[in-house]
């Protein structure tokens, strides 16, 4: 127990130093609060997250309003909007970077409430293609003359997209591209806000 007692004021600083971050013992130690709260930052993959999904907004304390529901073009094309407004990258977020949002030490599992407030825990928009289809030649003579362009799988990923639901951590690439589905999007942290 001795040798432990010089150990405690160190992890005592750490523990209360830097970015603010969130006072629940379940929030690991690289998520944390921007200076103004409006985003959690993921230090180990250094992507900014806002607290807030496309459509609510963040008042100092939580998200009000209703989600914006896009099919896959419209959040993409929000993207892209977003980036050009702003000149900050905001993109969707491929699916595993989604799916490290899912905090399964929570019960039931879904999104840090401390973190991300008033978030649907439903499925939302990923970047992420259909990495699973073969890559066919659908200018060969052979699938002009029959008129195919591919096989299912390949005719399947131009229909649909990948979604990750937010309250399981499930990701699925079989969602309708024109689903109606809310959108978070991310962007690399900015410079000065690592810890």
């Amino acid at each position: 127990m001795k040798t432990l007692l010089p150990l405690i004021p160190p992890l005592l600083v750490a523990l209360f130093a830097g970015p603010a971050q969130a006072a629940d013992s379940q929030v690991a130690a690289d998520w944390s609060l921007s200076a103004d709260g409006a985003y959690v930052l993921d230090q180990r993959a250094g992507l900014a997250w806002p607290r807030c999904v496309e459509g609510m907004q963040w008042t100092g304390k939580t998200c009000t309003g209703q989600p914006l529901l896009l099919d896959r073009a419209e959040a993409t094309a929000l993207a892209s909007d977003r980036w050009k407004a702003e000149g900050v990258g905001w993109r969707l977020p491929r699916a595993t970077e989604l799916q490290r949002l899912v905090d399964k030490a929570l019960s039931p599992p879904g999104l840090n409430p401390l973190l991300f407030p008033a978030a649907p825990g439903q499925w939302h928009w990923t970047s992420t293609a259909n990495v699973s289809a073969p890559s066919v030649n659908q200018y060969t003579y052979g699938n002009i003359a029959q008129s195919r362009a591919g096989d299912g799988a390949r005719q399947a990923a131009m229909i649909n997209g990948w979604a990750v639901n937010l309250s399981t951590g499930e990701a699925r690439g079989d969602a309708a591209r024109a689903s109606k589905l809310p959108v978070r999007l991310v962007r690399l942290m900015p410079v000065g806000a690592a810890k």
